[in-house]
């Protein structure tokens, strides 16, 4: 296709995301909420948008499948940014990583003491990385739901997780005990389409940048 195509996720990051596309001139012609449909048209004929899951934005982008995206900080270092170009902070769907434990738990005393912990995540990435820079040792595990149940079930001693409000922690017992980053979600552009697609791509990124400031 020679217009553009934007790789997009149900939710809070497309409801975000329209003052911004709005800023840029373009509309999308359905709410995916209430359409089944994955390809979405705009109010231009050149832009159509994709609805993914979340976590695959930066797969469609990096592979061309989309010439932009937006994704959260989360996702894309868990993908690892291979053959992405980020080039703005959107400043949207704001929330923290972080760690969590049971109320009852003192973390911080395992931690001095040298225990090895089990760690529930979805973020195997950041949360080996975390641990490793602090010379924690611990044993993830990789789950894609419901990380709060690990810690009550007796799977793990503490959660890494995304935490916004904090109110879902609260009603499950648990408790932050670190955190690890500020979490936002990031305009990513496929490096190919930059240079092919320049004229058509150039004034849509400045239109989200000005919209942004």
């Amino acid at each position: 296709m020679s217009g553009i195509t934007i790789a997009l996720s149900k939710g809070r990051i497309f409801e975000e995301t329209l003052p911004l596309l709005a800023a840029a001139g373009i509309v999308p012609a359905e709410d995916p909420e209430k359409s089944r449909k994955l390809i979405i048209g705009t109010n231009r004929a050149d832009v159509r948008v994709v609805i993914v899951r979340a976590s695959d934005v930066p797969t469609y982008v990096q592979y061309g499948a989309a010439d932009l995206g937006i994704a959260g900080k989360d996702v894309l270092l868990e993908h690892g940014g291979a053959g992405l170009y980020q080039p703005l902070d959107l400043n949207i769907a704001k929330c923290r990583m972080c760690v969590a434990a049971p109320a009852g738990f003192d973390y911080a005393a395992a931690v001095r003491r040298g225990a090895r912990l089990r760690i529930a995540t979805k973020y195997i990435a950041v949360a080996r990385e975390h641990f490793a820079a602090k010379g924690v040792h611990v044993d993830l595990i990789k789950l894609y739901g419901s990380m709060e149940l690990a810690p009550l079930a007796g799977l793990a001693e503490a959660i890494v997780d995304l935490v916004s409000s904090g109110a879902t922690l609260k009603a499950n017992n648990l408790v932050e005990v670190e955190q690890i980053m500020s979490i936002s979600s990031r305009l990513v552009v496929n490096q190919a389409a930059l240079k092919v697609k320049r004229d058509l791509l150039q004034p849509v990124i400045a239109a989200i940048e000005g919209a942004i400031k």
